[in-house]
């Protein structure tokens, strides 16, 4: 399995204290891999950082296959993402990363079809087009019927379902989740982190959540332990079908 995001020597300072400290990290291809860490201990910052949403103060973070703010490949066809201008960054996030967070963050005034169906838009394609695309995800995650629903007339397993396909929308090459199942009970959260584990693997995407969770950790390939701002290790389990 190769690798498609690495992050090297990450350091993130926040005033006095350290929230990365010269962390290393590597996502394989199809791979889910967990981030697990007390209260405080860097993991969200991490998930951040490797996502092109914080900067770090010092380390790098390579995406496999980008190109250079000039245009040119890197070395080995790997490119730093963290030293991209604002515009570049902002538009590989949309068309590589998406992205699951704790409470969906969908909007409110969308149906379920057209929350999906906005990172399309956003880069370009026809509405109706979008839409089109967007309808194909409901079978597989479960959600016939609930097109026109918006967000406040799902249940919180079905928002999460929703934000799940709107991440996938783009096929992007990293999934990045923060606490996805937090806000749900026991039962719903197994659900949704089993669905969301085993979609991105079938459409060839890699995974990186964020959970608290050990339960829910247990579902990714790998987990990562971080505390104070560095990684302990890893551990590895046999993925739950």
């Amino acid at each position: 399995m190769g690798t498609v995001l690495s992050g090297l020597g990450l350091v993130k300072k926040y005033a006095s204290a350290t929230a990365l400290d010269g962390v290393d990290v590597e996502v394989g291809e199809r791979e889910s891999l967990a981030i697990m860490g007390p209260s405080g201990s860097g993991k969200s910052t991490l998930l951040h950082t490797l996502a092109g949403i914080i900067r770090p103060d010092a380390g790098q973070v390579l995406l496999r296959g980008e190109r250079s703010e000039t245009g040119v490949p890197q070395a080995e066809g790997w490119g730093r993402i963290d030293t991209l201008g604002e515009n570049r960054l902002s538009a590989l996030r949309r068309r590589r990363f998406g992205f699951v967070f704790q409470f969906g963050q969908l909007l409110p005034e969308l149906p379920a079809e057209e929350n999906i169906a906005l990172p399309l838009m956003l880069e370009g394609v026809p509405r109706k087009q979008a839409v089109a695309r967007a309808r194909r995800w409901f079978a597989p995650l479960g959600l016939d019927g609930l097109e026109q629903r918006r967000p406040g007339q799902l249940s919180g397993g079905q928002a999460q379902r929703v934000a799940t396909a709107r991440a996938l929308a783009v096929e992007p090459d990293v999934v990045f989740a923060d606490e996805p199942t937090g806000a749900l009970d026991q039962t719903t959260g197994e659900e949704v982190v089993r669905l969301l584990t085993r979609v991105t693997r079938e459409q060839g995407a890699s995974l990186v959540m964020v959970t608290h969770d050990a339960d829910v950790a247990a579902h990714c390939d790998r987990v990562l332990q971080v505390r104070d701002g560095r990684v302990l290790g890893y551990s590895q389990y046999t993925v739950t079908p």
